[in-house]
């Protein structure tokens, strides 16, 4: 049986976009942004989104286009006989799973929300009414249960249609009607009265912020440029084995960082102006989106139509990342355990209904447990071992793959990604691909656990 192929060069850029623009870009870019200079740190993250996410995303879409296949099966084809390097593939597909354990009960959460704000059942509530609502939810683990399954249903069965006829032309739709949404939400909240101060936050470089905390801004832009793009894991990989020859990959990339990177500017726009409006202090992580901002809603003129609109566009995100994930994971199992589609998804299914009950019962029945010291969840604790660990070792094993002579090796790599039209990957950044890159990756992870462990 032949296998499958993306139909169109904008449905490989949009479902890309769509695994890597996901609730990171939200809970965390704009509150970063604001900690450390506005502008000034904006302009460092685009620096270091071309010096670390170019090169390893098009490294990720070259294996996985070079080897026709996911990325476990990639590095078999891709390695010279009798090395190791396949040894990468399992941990990859490992990392899938565990990103959606957390992944899909905290879309499980948006979807609870955006269906709370169509009710109107946020209107006039304070912040111990939101803050009550969100500590009630994640005290209910057969509520997080049916709405992450709500989920997961979408997910499997949108990849249940195949690559083409399902994956492809349902993300297309849901990537459009994101960006349509964040745009429509970003102009109201500029437009607010009382919005410009909290605008000004967000576009004014505060040079003198980013002076006295210049060390800790340089790592944050790395460590965002570096995650915001969920590399690899093998997510990208497997878009690049369904992608044709009749563009160069390294063009497709900055396209793809490009959306990225609109939407994180966006949710800034969103998210400021929207909480000086109301005198609301922007939080990180979480309690951004399922405190702070339903706090604002809750005092906006049309906060229910507001609120609705804002957590369908997290929806999208988050449905977006799940499906493509999914479909990573299926194609393992097509590929790898010659399984058929169908079988693989109900399998998966059944994985996915176990597998997250442990970051479900983190907030409740285990809410005693606390893998990572002080008050973390269970939740923490996966987000630590995708984010921390798998992403960058994993990144790290690309970047030696496909520059030493050991592995698949520069000229394979090169050739791969310079096949058909658009702009080559430039040859001379050898030097700092094979030698610089690592060491930074090196400190962005080495750091990364330092911050969380001390």
């Amino acid at each position: 049986m032949e296998r499958e192929k993306l139909s169109s060069r904008l449905g490989f850029i949009l479902l890309s976009a769509g695994c890597a623009i996901g609730l990171g870009n939200v809970w965390r870019f704009p509150y970063i942004t604001g900690e450390y200079g506005g502008a000034s740190f904006v302009l460092m993250y685009l620096v270091f989104l071309l010096l670390i996410g170019v090169p390893v995303m098009t490294m990720e879409f070259a294996i996985g286009r070079g080897g026709k296949v996911n990325i476990v099966g990639a590095y078999r084809r891709l390695e010279p006989e009798g090395s190791k390097w396949h040894i990468a593939g399992p941990f990859a597909i490992i990392g899938n799973y565990l990103l959606l354990f957390y992944y899909l009960p905290i879309t499980g959460w948006l979807l609870y929300y955006f269906g709370t704000h169509m009710s109107g059942s946020f209107i006039g509530a304070g912040t111990a009414q939101v803050s009550q609502f969100y500590a009630t939810m994640l005290s209910r683990p057969g509520l997080q249960i049916i709405m992450m399954a709500i989920a997961l249903a979408i997910t499997a069965s949108v990849t249940f249609f195949g690559l083409a006829k399902g994956v492809e032309r349902v993300t297309k739709v849901m990537m459009l009607m994101l960006f349509l949404l964040m745009i429509i939400l970003a102009v109201h909240s500029v437009t607010l009265d009382g919005a410009h101060e909290g605008l000004m936050f967000y576009i004014k470089p505060n040079l003198e912020n980013l002076t006295n905390n210049s060390s800790e801004a340089i790592f944050a832009a790395m460590g965002q440029a570096f995650f915001t793009l969920s590399l690899g894991i093998g997510a990208m990989a497997i878009m690049g084995s369904y992608f044709n020859e009749s563009r160069s990959l390294t063009g497709e990339t900055g396209r793809i960082i490009v959306l990225d990177t609109t939407v994180a500017l966006l949710s800034g726009f969103i998210i400021f102006p929207a909480c000086s409006a109301f005198g609301i202090e922007a939080d990180s992580g979480p309690s951004l989106l399922f405190i702070t901002l339903p706090n604002v809603f809750s005092k906006m003129a049309g906060g229910s139509f507001w609120g609705s609109l804002f957590f369908l566009a997290m929806s999208f995100a988050a449905i977006t990342t799940l499906i493509t994930v999914f479909e990573n994971i299926v194609s393992y199992w097509i590929d790898i355990r010659k399984m058929p589609r169908k079988k693989a998804i109900v399998l998966n299914i059944i994985i996915f209904l176990v597998g997250t009950l442990p970051c479900i019962f983190g907030f409740n029945i285990w809410s005693d447990f606390h893998p990572l010291g002080g008050s973390s969840a269970i939740m923490d604790l996966e987000d630590f071992m995708v984010s921390n660990l798998l992403l960058p070792l994993g990144s790290l094993v690309m970047i030696l793959f496909c520059t030493s002579r050991y592995g698949w090796g520069w000229k394979n790599f090169v050739n791969e990604a310079d096949k058909g039209e658009g702009f080559k990957f430039p040859k001379k950044l050898r030097f700092y691909v094979a030698y610089i890159l690592p060491l930074i990756i090196l400190y962005v992870t080495i750091r990364g656990i330092w911050n969380i462990f001390a």
